[in-house]
């Protein structure tokens, strides 16, 4: 996957709002990376991890402005590499934050 490709993250508002100069979500010191998705990976993580939340922001970052190492791997086993950020997120390689909530069916939508 080409480290040129925008990923995504889904926070908080709260988190978001509470990041200085880096976003350090939780995951980080749970699992060791950030947890982020291809846009086309988003709103099924949306479902399965945030199913009735309307608190959450969508980040967009941009790989190449990170200083921590981006993989993409597929630690559950299930045939699909998803990018992971092994480090904080530094506010300057998020290109937009934009709202994220679920629609009236209380699915998330594909980004644009």
């Amino acid at each position: 996957m080409s480290t040129a490709t925008p990923i995504l993250h889904l926070a908080t508002e709260a988190d978001w709002a509470a990041a200085d100069i880096a976003y350090t979500p939780s995951g980080l010191a749970e699992d060791g990376f950030v947890h982020c998705s291809a846009p086309h990976q988003i709103a099924t993580v949306a479902e399965a991890r945030f199913a009735g939340r309307t608190d959450l922001v969508l980040l967009t970052i941009d790989p190449n402005l990170l200083t921590a190492p981006v993989v993409w791997e597929d630690l559950a086993g299930e045939g699909e590499d998803f990018p992971h950020v092994y480090g904080p997120i530094e506010r300057a390689a998020v290109l937009e934050v934009r709202p994220y909530r679920p629609g009236p069916d209380g699915h998330f939508p594909r980004p644009l």
